[in-house]
């Protein structure tokens, strides 16, 4: 009766343990982000209309550093002066840098009662966008999405790596629920950034809006919405 007894006890934690109910690879844990909100505002760049038209219409055909000096008096902040290679002429490049923390401690804090574990497994089941409000009377440029450390707020750093693109909009297109292009390895580099989940850290999406002579400067705003919905378990 004993051995009778032993053996149906193992057979019943076989079953279990097939059934998935003993697993060290359960996904208990949510990771379902809050949304992350990004803007990019053409006020920002302060943009001096009477500086920039006579920017863009010097030669640099002799002199390439001219539009950069030139700049410098165009447009407040996040831009700069490039000379055009095809039109010899210069160009105002407008830099859109924008970031967002993320802090799964803080943000999911489900995950305190793992304290003790240095790494989770994480499974990324989407990154996808939203375009709510577009007003922006020029097209947007491919947007590049990076993950950096929590010091880092511009895509420009070599510490900031791209994880993939939003594609170009044109002015006045609005969104709803598209999927980023990831990256080759876009994905297995933000489930390493979510997976040491006690260190924070940033998504930066960046790009530039190039305006040459004969083209409109930018003016409007458009908002975007960024949500990674996820999961994770030890």
């Amino acid at each position: 009766m004993t051995y009778l007894r032993l053996l149906l006890g193992l057979g019943a934690l076989a079953a279990v343990t097939s059934c998935g109910l003993i697993s060290s690879d359960v996904a208990d844990f949510n990771l379902d982000l809050p949304d992350k909100n990004f803007s990019i505002d053409a006020s920002s760049w302060q943009v001096n209309d009477t500086q920039a038209r006579a920017l863009l219409g010097m030669s640099c055909a002799s002199a390439p550093t001219v539009c950069s000096s030139a700049a410098q008096v165009a447009c407040a902040m996040n831009c700069s002066g490039t000379c055009s290679t095809q039109t010899q002429k210069c160009e105002l490049k407008l830099a859109v840098s924008l970031y967002q923390p993320i802090n799964l401690l803080s943000e999911k804090p489900e995950l305190k009662s793992i304290n003790d574990q240095p790494v989770i497994k994480v499974t990324i089941d989407s990154v996808t966008y939203d375009v709510p409000v577009n007003t922006l009377n020029v097209a947007t440029p491919e947007l590049g999405v990076y993950v950096a450390p929590i010091s880092i707020m511009s895509p420009n750093d070599p510490q900031a790596t791209k994880i993939g693109t939003i594609p170009a909009l044109e002015p006045g297109v609005t969104v709803e629920k598209q999927s980023i292009m990831f990256t080759p390895e876009g994905k297995s580099k933000l489930i390493s950034m979510m997976s040491t989940f006690k260190t924070p850290f940033n998504v930066v999406v960046g790009s530039s809006l190039v305006v040459s002579e004969g083209t409109p400067f930018p003016m409007g705003k458009l908002d975007a919405v960024l949500r990674i919905r996820g999961h994770a378990g030890l």
